[in-house]
């Protein structure tokens, strides 16, 4: 599955994962740079997700108005 096909959910708990990853010491430097760049892109796809999210809302409540 691509990057930009994950819901918000999944990312964030691929994200979960590679925290734990990393905060258990046991990646060699190699593994550390690929889960770091990983989680990069990781994070794109929850800010994008979150700021859609955003702006759908503001729609809605503009609307009520």
């Amino acid at each position: 599955m691509a990057k930009n096909q994950l819901s918000y959910s999944e990312a964030y708990s691929k994200l979960q994962e590679i925290l734990s990853q990393i905060e258990s010491n046991k990646l060699d430097i190699d593994e550390l740079s690929f889960k770091i760049k990983e989680a990069t892109s990781l994070l794109k796809v929850c800010k994008d997700k979150l700021f859609v999210a955003n702006e759908e809302t503001k729609k809605i409540i503009d609307n009520i108005d």
